[in-house]
């Protein structure tokens, strides 16, 4: 995953086809469950997003951002600490209380999808974020 620009670099040839290019990936700073629509920015950390960003030379593509942190029940991030801790917490299994939330968000992640295709990354954004 760290090394998805290798991959993507082979389909999406040019800047103006990148725009289109709609990356879904995990996403530490949103709680569980939580969904955001996201373009033309850094990886935040995200290493995936960061070879993607390297491979393709721009940030000019759409990001669908998926929550994966725990949060207290106040709404308050409750991520893990140092590296190995979150790597750990990004390798590990979800539990089953947690695979129900993002079965939950499945929907919602076609919508917003479809609302890309069919409307745009704009439109999707102010829609769903």
């Amino acid at each position: 995953m760290n090394k998805s620009g290798s991959g993507i670099v082979k389909f999406v040839k040019s800047k103006s086809s990148a725009n289109k290019l709609i990356v879904i990936h995990d996403d530490l700073d949103l709680s569980l469950g939580t969904l955001k629509v996201s373009f033309r920015r850094g990886s935040g950390g995200h290493r995936g997003v960061e070879s993607i960003i390297h491979a393709l030379k721009t940030e000019d593509f759409i990001r669908l951002r998926v929550g994966i942190s725990p949060s207290t029940p106040g709404g308050k991030l409750k991520k893990p600490k140092g590296e190995k801790a979150v790597l750990a917490f990004i390798l590990g299994k979800f539990k089953s209380s947690e695979e129900l939330v993002l079965k939950k968000i499945f929907k919602t992640s076609s919508e917003i999808i479809e609302t890309i295709v069919s409307e745009g990354r704009e439109m999707a954004a102010n829609k769903f974020n």
